[in-house]
């Protein structure tokens, strides 16, 4: 996020900023740059050094934007220096540079990620669509699904997420002092500046936001910070999710030459792509959540508050992708073990009493429920113990054979399908 969201790519943005606004300027009639010698309305080679010198003005200044100006000034023509700024507030400047900043490492870092993670979740779907799963509610035994289903779930999830995600379009203004255009509308009063503003922020793929005092209202960067906290909030059950069946050894990490589980205890394979992963999530999840407190509110809608915190944008956003990179990493040392799994699926032939007490009830059998009640509740029946339940009923030989044909690893219902719906529209998604 560095290239973003730096101090040096802050001071970066606004300084290109405020080159494409004296550019549009000059097309307005106030006046001409175009004929001017050294005038370059496009940023080339901003430096190191051309940041501390800007952080030199700013000793003395204590006002950044200020310094960009006097920075500005070294760079271009006398004859520009009048316009330089001409009628706009700091804030105007810093919004839309940051609002370019959250756009452009959405699309160029942030979606990528998502991306890269969704497809490893999809080929580990499309592997064990059909691999039998115990699931469990409450942590207790229940209906057998698959694993690939499992799967299909967050990623049904986390392609709405993505999409929203993807589909927001950033707010930015331009309008002065206290969101009024007042400097502007007394130096130039033949200018539509409310047209000037509109078209200036549109070139730049923003959504302007006439409706301002002397700093954009945050509520839109907030709903932008909900999509991707709900993303992470997702993404930790996620990571819980994997380090249970890890834990359960449901799932094995494939070794890595030269790694180590423990200072002390050699066998140990440790789950740390996950892991950290949780970690960095919860970190992202705690300032994008503050964002959401904070940003909003303002006093007398103006102070400064606000300035230090969206500072600290590059630091949610850093934790959120080392946390989709770990998950990316973690997914592909991951692969089932599918013994330990049909193991521990048929020592548990108590989860297809809900398909064999609903059979009951399409025969006809109004204690269906209560039958299968008395003989699995708090127990655990094995092959033979519900092969023997199924003969001491009295039923017709068509429920007895569906009955009998019942078992944990063939009772998943449309799994497999679903699983593969959930796919295909991934992947006609993404064409």
């Amino acid at each position: 996020m560095r290239g973003y969201f730096s101090e040096f790519a802050y001071l970066r943005d606004r300084v290109q900023v405020e080159l494409d606004f004296l550019s549009a300027l000059s097309k307005t009639g106030v006046f001409s740059a175009e004929a001017l010698p050294r005038w370059k309305p496009d940023l080339e080679g901003f430096s190191d050094e051309d940041a501390h010198r800007i952080q030199e003005y700013e000793k003395t200044t204590r006002h950044d934007v200020k310094a960009i100006e006097y920075f500005l000034r070294e760079r271009l023509p006398r004859e520009l220096h009048p316009w330089i700024h001409f009628g706009l507030t700091s804030e105007d400047v810093n919004n839309i540079a940051i609002a370019i900043a959250l756009r452009n490492s959405r699309d160029q870092v942030l979606l990528p990620a998502l991306d890269n993670f969704i497809e490893s979740l999809v080929g580990f779907a499309r592997r064990y669509r059909a691999l039998p799963l115990l699931a469990r509610t409450h942590g207790q035994p229940a209906v057998p699904t698959t694993l690939g289903k499992e799967i299909a779930v967050y990623i049904a999830r986390l392609a709405k997420c993505r999409a929203e995600l993807a589909g927001h379009i950033f707010e930015a203004k331009l309008t002065g002092a206290v969101g009024n255009f007042s400097a502007l509308q007394a130096a130039a009063p033949h200018v539509d500046w409310v047209s000037f503003s509109t078209s200036y922020i549109e070139r730049l793929g923003l959504e302007p936001n006439l409706a301002t005092t002397q700093i954009l209202p945050y509520d839109n960067w907030v709903r932008y910070f909900g999509s991707i906290q709900l993303i992470n909030i997702l993404l930790i059950g996620y990571t819980q999710d994997f380090w249970r069946y890890v834990s359960d050894g449901l799932l094995r990490q494939t070794l890595v030459q030269g790694e180590v589980g423990s200072s002390t205890m050699p066998q140990k394979v440790n789950p740390i792509d996950f892991e950290n992963a949780e970690g960095n999530l919860g970190i992202a999840n705690s300032l994008l959540a503050y964002y959401g407190q904070k940003l909003p509110v303002s006093r007398l809608q103006r102070d400064l508050s606000d300035s230090t915190v969206r500072r600290t944008f590059g630091v949610a956003l850093g934790h959120t992708l080392l946390a989709w990179n770990n998950l990316t990493r973690g997914m592909g040392r991951v692969e089932a073990d599918e013994g330990k799994i049909r193991q521990e699926l048929n020592d548990h032939w108590e989860v297809v009493s809900e398909g064999a007490q609903t059979i009951l009830r399409a025969a006809g059998r109004d204690d269906a429920y209560e039958s299968l009640k008395s003989q699995t509740r708090g127990r655990v029946l094995n092959e033979t113990s519900y092969r023997q339940w199924v003969e001491s009923l009295d039923v017709d030989e068509e429920t007895r054979r569906r009955l009998t044909g019942l078992s944990p690893e063939s009772y998943i219902g449309l799994a497999v399908q679903l699983t593969d719906q959930v796919i295909e529209h991934r992947d006609s998604n993404t064409e």
